[in-house]
């Protein structure tokens, strides 16, 4: 991809924007402006009786409480696993012995480079959660297939949580 006139327009907490020009073939240059977001992880917590643990929390973004998988966001240089593991314990008090890969989503690439690493957990065990102290986490424990259902009647609407379901209970079979 060739891009001429690169731009920083705005530095925040968590994204950034930038405007460049880039070259669409024979379209010529073309301006777009991109989010920049240091990615993020996203689990499946699955229990050995069939049953995931999920998260339910306040999203500002869009003024509603959503149900979740619990998820974070990545720190400079961090690994996507071990990341993983720090955020399920952080949201959930749950520890896993094994994490299994789910792949990667980009979660709107049209204006976004967010790329988040979806993982099943498994093996788990209950200690205590640690949540950040702007978060209000409360975890709900439902079996696989009923979170399937909600993932497909609308019911769970949040992007990672719908695809890391779907591909846990693939690899689940």
């Amino acid at each position: 991809m060739e891009t001429r006139n690169r731009t920083t327009l705005f530095e925040g907490l968590v994204i950034d924007v930038e405007q460049m020009e880039v070259r669409i073939g024979a379209k010529g240059w073309h301006t777009f402006q991109v989010v920049r977001h240091p990615g993020g992880v996203a689990v499946v917590p699955l229990h050995d009786d069939g049953t995931v643990t999920l998260i339910r929390q306040l999203r500002p973004s869009v003024a509603e409480t959503l149900l979740e998988i619990p998820a974070g966001r990545l720190e400079p240089g961090e690994d996507p696993a071990a990341c993983g593991l720090r955020e399920l314990t952080e949201e959930t008090g749950l520890s896993a012995g094994r994490l299994t890969p789910l792949g990667t989503i980009f979660t709107s690439p049209g204006v976004f480079d967010e790329v988040i690493h979806l993982y099943l957990a498994t093996e788990l065990t209950q200690g205590e959660a640690d949540q950040e102290h702007y978060e209000d986490i409360e975890t709900v424990r439902l079996p696989l297939a009923e979170a399937i259902r909600m993932a497909a009647d609308g019911r769970i609407c949040d992007g990672k949580t719908i695809v890391a379901l779907f591909r846990a209970s693939e690899v689940k079979r």
